[in-house]
């Protein structure tokens, strides 16, 4: 397991699809995963540490398991088969429990939880960037300090 960083959310063209940006933290691949308009949303405001009026759902996640006493100790992105991504949750007392990578991310980073991706995941899907590409993955991060949970047309509920 390796632990990665979240660089954050964009909508990739043509196909108008949200993405999750995640960095090897002492490395140098990166693993986009494809998620859904909501679950952008939710990385985003947490990443803006935007507050919303009434909790999301990975808000309302977070303070039940807070509410419980047993809080989330940190996320594995676990699996990569065809294409589709599989994660774990860790909660404090040992609980193991499925969930997908999006909603993982959405509720580690509001718990402040690692996240921790298996070799054989970075090895199939992750992308190594050697340091003279860093210009273009600077320009990711340039376009994702500039953009808003909005752009992702996600509507809430």
């Amino acid at each position: 397991m390796r632990e990665v960083e979240v660089l954050g959310v964009r909508v990739e063209m043509p196909s108008n699809q949200p993405i999750v940006l995640l960095r090897e933290v002492t490395g140098e691949r990166y693993l986009p995963i494809w998620i859904g308009a909501v679950e952008a949303t939710a990385i985003a405001f947490a990443q803006q540490g935007v507050i919303p009026p009434r909790p999301l759902t990975h808000d309302l996640l977070k303070n039940v398991l807070d509410a419980t006493g047993n809080p989330l100790s940190e996320v594995h992105i676990t699996d990569v088969q065809d294409g589709v991504f599989f994660a774990t949750l860790f909660l404090a007392d040992g609980v193991e429990v499925s969930a997908r990578p999006s909603d993982s991310i959405a509720l580690a980073l509001r718990t402040g939880s690692r996240i921790l991706c298996a070799d054989g995941v970075l090895d199939e899907a992750g992308l190594a960037v050697p340091a003279e590409q860093e210009d273009e993955v600077e320009k990711f991060r340039e376009f994702l300090d500039h953009v808003s949970p909005e752009d992702f047309g996600a509507e809430e509920s």
